[in-house]
């Protein structure tokens, strides 16, 4: 018995994922994403026939059970987190609605706030490439971004000045950060991160949350985080309360960068120092331009000085 997970395939809908329960020939819904980790998810029932004939599956999760007990259906995941959600069957505003919540989504505060619909830095369009291992990435769905598959060095979103990666954000969610902070490796991912111009951690939780943490002490992963803050003061770490508001940061986190990046080649055109030729380039130069020089020793000052008037810009 399992739940499966597949991507929707009309393009038009606002809810990315299809989920399959198995109940009788199947029960098929339309939500926004593949489990409610931070906040209950909206279901749009589906007939049978809407599922596709060769549906993108993105995940089978194992089930141990999954039963309707009343207006909710209880759905158990075989596995030791992340394993108890409820489809619950509500009214609202006059409509009968199906909710998708854990028991982590029932408990935790909404933060009560709607993200600004304003550009970020005043882009209307930003590039951002979302690393090709990235499982369930950021839509940026309401933002002006255009969002491209790709390899990244570094972090699950980035943005490239030309050819190079020039500013990225690594996402987490609270037991992946717990687990990296734990065995280590998220020491050498700021390592990568903090080589890049701009870079920065994105986590979908609260800090708080990091001391009811059970499969880790929460005491020592809360030590391992300051310590790598100080060992990398250049690439903060933000805690952003839920997976839409950490959307939002990185969105606007990006945006930024962009914006710095424009600022800072500006700024170097006008306050780079001018390049200086080597000895061997300036007697070259020199010897093509008529000016008598020394095959061994200093340079005359004047021949440099007739090199940077001609290589004025």
């Amino acid at each position: 018995m399992e739940l499966l997970i597949a991507t929707n395939p009309d393009p038009d809908s606002r809810l990315p994922y299809l989920i399959r329960l198995p109940l009788g020939g199947g029960l098929i819904f339309a939500t926004s994403d593949v489990w409610p980790r931070t906040k209950g998810l909206y279901c749009h029932r589906l007939d049978i026939a809407d599922w596709p004939d060769h549906p993108v599956i993105v995940d089978r999760v194992a089930l141990r059970s999954c039963s309707r007990r009343g207006a909710a259906i209880d759905v158990v995941a075989d596995r030791s987190r992340e394993n108890r959600s409820q489809l619950v069957h509500t009214m609202a505003r006059g409509r009968q609605m199906v909710f998708w919540q854990s028991p982590k989504t029932r408990k935790q505060s909404r933060p009560g706030v709607r993200t600004p619909a304003a550009r970020a830095a005043g882009i209307a369009d930003l590039a951002i490439v979302v690393d090709a291992h990235e499982r369930y990435p950021y839509t940026f769905a309401d933002k002006p971004v255009t969002a491209t598959r790709g390899a990244l060095a570094c972090g699950d979103y980035g943005i490239f000045s030309g050819q190079r990666l020039a500013a990225a954000v690594e996402r987490k969610s609270l037991s992946d950060l717990a687990s990296s902070l734990v065995k280590g490796s998220l020491k050498y991912q700021l390592t990568e991160l903090s080589a890049l111009p701009r870079a920065a951690v994105v986590i979908e939780d609260r800090y708080s949350e990091i001391f009811t943490l059970t499969f880790a002490s929460p005491a020592k992963v809360a030590d391992a985080l300051a310590e790598l803050q100080v060992a990398f003061p250049t690439v903060p770490m933000v805690f952003c309360q839920t997976r839409k508001l950490a959307q939002e940061y990185t969105y606007r986190y990006l945006a930024a960068a962009h914006a710095w990046l424009g600022d800072d080649a500006d700024a170097a055109a006008v306050f780079e120092p001018p390049s200086q030729p080597d000895n061997a380039e300036l007697r070259a130069w020199a010897k093509e331009n008529g000016f008598p020089v020394s095959s061994r020793g200093r340079v005359a000052g004047e021949i440099l000085r007739a090199w940077h008037e001609a290589h004025r810009r």
